[in-house]
């Protein structure tokens, strides 16, 4: 038989539940730079780390990856930025900072996701940052490719590039990463109320050349008002919800109690986590993801350490701590109500401090700053708060207080007194 000549595939295609075939072409400089940037060990490792950090344990389909969620953002970006492109040839020339910035935003992301950054700290802007000028897979494609491509993404992520629409694609109200997440997290979590209608969406960003922003045409308005209810929802029943509060706090307390044992077993990478988390190097950063630490939390169920073990225990079997709103009482009710719910787990036993405290969460869809979304008008740009009544509504913080506690303890009785104290 004849032998056929092989012939190149000049394409990567990566299947996504949300976009579909997610194509990139080898032959493009800047798509080849993307599928090199994806191959590198700092972006492989998001692959293990949860989009919704702990979230699963409250919604069980929350099982999406940043790594995901990376690549879906870079997928918008470049629909949004080639859409505008097309028309605004001068924007042409950062097609490689916009979309180089899209798939590395979260690069720097730590274990459990944002909940990292609440356990340990840590922030993930900087530690993308780091990545950037020190992981030498990814400065060196970056630095091959342009030698100010860095300065350019990191003008991006500060928000400084002189040209806002650039960083306004990455990092704005109006965001591909805010449109991926809202999609993604709805989808995965099973909500109905990520249901974006991302094509309008898409379809009615503009670019000013006099300010240089992105903006939106006035008759896209409707849709970007959509998109703002879907933010407030996904915050106020998805992002806050009570057991992610609770599953934060139970895994928060297991690691601020590992720190208390002069006998522990870990290995260097949590050890370093545990005790040196501000003098972290980037190796040790980078060998942290879920399963290391989710390891050691199966390990530390056997520890010596009653609480500990505990705290390991209810983490890793879903035996999460309850929940009660008492956004309805006042500051001093609710310190009372705590107050006398550790004086229950104190004359019981147990490490009060451990398993019962406070919790606010503020949801909200639309917030003024970053030079919020701008609608095109006859009258020039105004603010979509200033044109929609709606959306002046959805900018009002609404914050919630939560009393979380360990379900063997009845707490009516403090409640009442708390109540009863005030009258």
């Amino acid at each position: 038989m004849p032998s056929w000549p092989t012939l190149p595939n000049l394409s990567r295609t990566y299947h996504d539940p949300l976009h579909g075939a997610i194509a990139l072409d080898r032959s493009d400089p800047v798509e080849w730079l993307l599928i090199q940037l994806i191959d590198t060990p700092a972006l492989q490792r998001l692959r293990r780390i949860r989009q919704l950090g702990p979230a699963s344990l409250t919604f069980h389909g929350a099982e999406s990856s940043r790594f995901t969620h990376s690549l879906g953002v870079m997928a918008i970006a470049r629909r949004a930025f080639d859409h505008l492109a097309n028309r605004y040839h001068e924007l042409r020339p950062h097609r490689a900072a916009v979309l180089c910035a899209a798939l590395l935003h979260d690069v720097g992301h730590g274990p459990f996701s944002h909940t990292s950054e609440e356990i340990f700290g840590c922030h993930h802007e900087a530690w993308t940052l780091r990545i950037l000028n020190e992981s030498p897979s990814v400065r060196h494609l970056l630095d091959a490719f342009d030698p100010t491509l860095i300065q350019q993404l990191e003008q991006i992520y500060s928000k400084e590039h002189p040209i806002p629409c650039i960083w306004q694609l990455v990092s704005s109200q109006l965001d591909c990463d805010r449109l991926d997440y809202l999609m993604r997290d709805s989808y995965m979590t099973g909500a109905s109320y990520g249901s974006l209608d991302l094509d309008r969406i898409l379809l009615a960003l503009d670019y000013d050349p006099v300010s240089q922003q992105l903006i939106v045409q006035r008759k896209g308005m409707a849709a970007i008002e959509h998109y703002l209810i879907v933010r407030y929802f996904m915050y106020a029943q998805v992002y806050n919800h009570p057991k992610n509060l609770a599953a934060t706090w139970v895994l928060q307390q297991a690691m601020d109690r590992a720190r208390q044992q002069s006998s522990l077993t870990a290995d260097d990478t949590v050890t370093a986590w545990l005790h040196h988390v501000d003098h972290l190097t980037l190796e040790q950063y980078l060998a942290a993801d879920d399963g290391v630490f989710l390891y050691h939390l199966q390990r530390w169920q056997q520890h010596s350490d009653p609480v500990l073990a505990d705290l390991c225990r209810r983490f890793i079997h879903r035996d999460l701590l309850k929940t009660q709103d008492l956004t309805a009482y006042s500051p001093g009710e609710q310190q009372t109500i705590l107050a006398a719910v550790h004086q229950q787990l104190e004359q019981a036993g147990w490490a009060s401090q451990c398993y019962a405290g406070l919790r606010t969460t503020v949801s909200r869809g639309y917030t003024l700053y970053q030079r919020g979304i701008q609608i095109q008008t006859a009258d020039g740009l105004r603010d979509i708060s200033d044109l929609s009544p709606l959306v002046t509504t959805l900018a009002q913080a609404i914050p919630r207080h939560w009393l979380i506690y360990p379900r063997e303890v009845d707490i009516t009785p403090s409640v009442a007194a708390a109540r009863c104290t005030s009258i």
